[in-house]
């Protein structure tokens, strides 16, 4: 966005003009959104977004609004565009100690940071905040709420908490990334004139973002079968399975690989557990006896067996490091979740090896995971989106960072926010559902990063038609009924 508008500028548009065009944009959403008689609270910042507020409050004023604007600084401090902009406001700007005096508004403006914010919200702002978030008024938050990081979601001190956010051009990752996507509450993007990417790039520059809302339902519908295919053309899909103790975990992986489209789907499992999976059935799932990393070799050997789940119940220890070895061996598609993550714990370097050489790999960690995997790593404490970055980058693996706002990475820098997931997935076995939809998607011959973006995203909307109260068995049925939905 901010190369966007630079080249934009540079290219002869005076960045008042897209000042005008933004404040504006604002004030025709909240005209939508209340009708005039009523009265707004504009509260204006020292930067670029104050100046947003100047246009909003001329844009309302005289339109059956009564306008109050407060600034947070006098205007004669203002410089650049801010400053011109708040030169055609007519009426007078009051300062911040003055909006607790006055009597509520109906709607209330936050124009007092924008996207460039990096130090935590204090003193007089951080009071006009708090006293804004007390009020029953329709909160409008001018391109991103203040107090929200524009690239991290992160907030920095007090917070505005928005009804509607009105940000232009396009959606930044502090709209989707938590807790900046609570806050901001419905996001409306205005066009101000940019064009597709702000304006032609130059030689050797990036021509678009590398990082998007996770919308993989093209994806989905794209793996509808070739009428004349057969099962094997549709992948086979092995999970490999733990001890007795853990035979729930690999099934629900299994039968989510299966629902997601896979065209056969074994799990393999040591010889004590076998009587176990088998008591589960009768279903459409094989079993196949295998122990340890040579018994994984010795299997995997089959070319049709495309796929690979590792990790959910498989146990903790140097079997699994053995077992994960021998998987990513063997140059497959591999899913690596739950304790093939955690046998690394403190030693990313050695799976990083493992998984750069494989160059197929897919984590997926929950926060834990992640910080016990890569605490030796600088990158453990950085925000949620650089870190998860960063472990693609080191590792050469795709990696799905899970949460609320699940992020999925790739080594060559893209990256997809999930914005479906519904609360009520944070259940035991959703995660192992998870990396069965994903290796499912991987065996069918998506890429790494596709395939996961699609699990992602099909997990989200699965748990959504699964409803509250939702159990993992319900997730693989769910998957079901919304791809039958989608071929129906």
């Amino acid at each position: 966005m901010r190369l966007a508008e630079a080249r934009v500028i540079a290219a002869g548009t005076p960045g008042l003009v897209l000042m005008e065009r933004a404040g504006r944009g604002v004030a025709v959403a909240i005209r939508r959104r209340r009708a005039a008689p009523a009265r707004v609270a504009v509260l204006c910042g020292p930067g670029n977004n104050g100046g947003d507020g100047y246009v909003i409050a001329r844009a309302l004023d005289g339109q059956g609004y009564a306008v109050t604007v407060y600034g947070l600084v006098p205007t004669d401090r203002l410089t650049g565009d801010a400053a011109r902009a708040a030169a055609h406001w007519q009426g007078p700007v009051h300062p911040p100690a003055r909006f607790k005096e006055d009597p509520p508004a109906d709607i209330i403006v936050d124009a007092l940071f924008g996207t460039g914010l990096q130090r935590p919200v204090e003193g007089r702002a951080a009071e006009m905040i708090a006293h804004a978030n007390a009020q029953g008024a329709l909160k409008v938050a001018v391109d991103i709420p203040s107090g929200i990081h524009g690239d991290t979601g992160e907030a920095l001190g007090t917070a505005f908490a928005a009804d509607l956010t009105v940000t232009f051009h396009a959606m930044k990752p502090g709209h989707v990334l938590l807790p900046g996507r609570r806050l901001a509450g419905a996001v409306e993007v205005v066009d101000i004139g940019l064009g597709a990417h702000g304006a032609t790039p130059s030689e050797g520059e990036d021509d678009g973002p590398a990082l998007h809302i996770n919308d993989a339902g093209a994806l989905i519908a794209g793996l509808a079968a070739n009428p004349d295919a057969h099962k094997y053309d549709r992948g086979h899909l092995t999970v490999l399975a733990g001890g007795i103790e853990g035979v729930g975990a690999a099934r629900l992986a299994a039968r989510a690989g299966l629902r997601a489209g896979a065209g056969l789907v074994t799990v393999a499992a040591p010889g004590a557990a076998l009587l176990a999976h088998a008591s589960r059935g009768p279903d459409a799932l094989m079993l196949r006896r295998c122990n340890g990393a040579v018994g994984i070799t010795e299997l995997l050997a089959d070319p049709r067996r495309n796929a690979v789940v590792l990790g959910p119940a498989y146990g903790v220890g140097e079997a699994t490091r053995a077992a994960v070895a021998a998987v990513l061996d063997t140059r497959k598609a591999a899913v690596l979740d739950a304790d093939a993550l955690t046998s690394f714990a403190a030693d990313a370097a050695a799976l990083a090896a493992l998984t750069a050489a494989n160059g197929r790999a897919i984590l997926t960690p929950h926060a834990g995971e992640f910080r016990r995997l890569f605490e030796q790593e600088s990158f453990v404490t950085l925000p949620r989106l650089n870190a998860a970055l960063a472990a693609a980058a080191m590792t050469g693996a795709v990696v799905v960072l899970k949460g609320p706002d699940t992020i999925i990475t790739s080594p060559d820098g893209r990256a997809a926010i999930n914005t479906n997931a519904p609360q009520w997935l944070g259940t035991a076995g959703s995660g192992d559902v998870l990396a069965g939809l994903v290796g499912g998607l991987t065996a069918q011959g998506l890429g790494p990063f596709a395939a996961a973006c699609a699990g992602v995203w099909l997990h989200g909307v699965a748990g959504t038609l699964a409803g509250r109260g939702l159990i993992a068995d319900d997730l693989p049925e769910a998957v079901h009924c919304v791809l039958a939905a989608r071929t129906s």
